[in-house]
């Protein structure tokens, strides 16, 4: 079994962390995590499509090995999508996103027309602009205290042993493959001088990326001066398969249906018996169904 080969785009201080699984030569296609993950929790995945694909995937910003600039909107991700388009030069590509890893697909598929065959999105983060509510409310009680609450998030552990046994005790990670968890405890935690591990993305980091997040659930983001990006899911020219969960929450539910509103050439699937992470729980299902939607 190969590893995958990483490398970086960008100079330093601005630089995104890439995994390639696979030759180059082969159709692309462009794998995005989740809030709080890495590349790397998509390696059971990589290398089975691998054998049809040469596949990409990378830190989202904030994230792992990426950079951490501060600025964490929407549109911040969709460019470093197309950061990555252009630097490799892709092509015909093949997008499969999970949750807001999903939505910087969506939105980098309008800023680079063309250049998308399909989008695979998992329950991606979507307001819907044509029923958003008055912002100046602020965020509700429930989504301050999820911005909050991961402040709360113990970020230093003795060594990835410990890691790995606090978090598959956790239920947000109790169903995960034990191949996906060590591979987000490896590469999601980095090693300290004094020999503990700490967050890449730290509880700081991770609540300044869930504040637009929260801001699109509750329906009232408004975006940075570049403004509300979600129209423009209106205009993607790709045919797109918006997925969920049967044991997910019922806001991701409930943004999917939001995101198939908008999206012209869209179809759904579930997934069931199976939660929100659900290509780091049965990532064989979710190779399944990525190869029956590009068929």
């Amino acid at each position: 079994m190969i590893d995958p080969h990483r490398f970086s785009i960008g100079p330093a201080g601005s630089e995104i962390a890439m995994l390639q699984w696979g030759e180059r030569g082969k159709s692309p296609a462009l794998l995005l995590h989740g809030t709080g993950f890495v590349a790397d929790v998509w390696d059971e995945v990589a290398r089975e499509l691998a054998s049809t694909y040469t596949v990409y995937a990378l830190d989202r910003r904030g994230h792992g090995a990426s950079h951490k600039p501060g600025a964490y909107h929407f549109l911040d991700y969709a460019d470093d999508v197309c950061r990555v388009i252009d630097a490799l030069e892709l092509r015909d590509v093949y997008g499969i996103g999970h949750s807001a890893g999903a939505t910087d697909l969506l939105l980098a598929a309008k800023l680079r027309p063309g250049r998308f065959t399909h989008l695979f999105v998992m329950e991606p983060t979507v307001m819907d602009p044509r029923k958003a509510r008055d912002a100046s409310a602020g965020l509700s009680e429930w989504a301050t205290a999820g911005v909050q609450g991961v402040l709360r998030r113990q970020a230093e552990f003795d060594s990835f042993e410990a890691v790995f046994k606090r978090y598959r005790a956790a239920p947000a990670f109790a169903d995960w493959t034990e191949t996906s968890l060590w591979a987000y405890v490896k590469h999601g935690f980095a090693p300290l001088e004094n020999g503990r591990v700490r967050l890449c993305c730290t509880p700081e980091i991770e609540s300044a990326i869930l504040r637009p997040i929260f801001e699109a659930m509750d329906q009232i983001y408004t975006g940075d001066a570049r403004g509300n990006p979600f129209a423009r899911l209106i205009e993607i020219d790709c045919p797109v398969r918006v997925t969920t969960a049967e044991a997910s929450g019922a806001i991701y539910k409930e943004m999917a249906l939001r995101a198939v509103s908008l999206i012209p050439r869209v179809s759904t699937q579930a997934f069931a018996g199976i939660g929100h992470c659900v290509a780091q729980e049965a990532p064989a299902v979710v190779v399944r169904a990525v190869r029956e939607f590009s068929a």
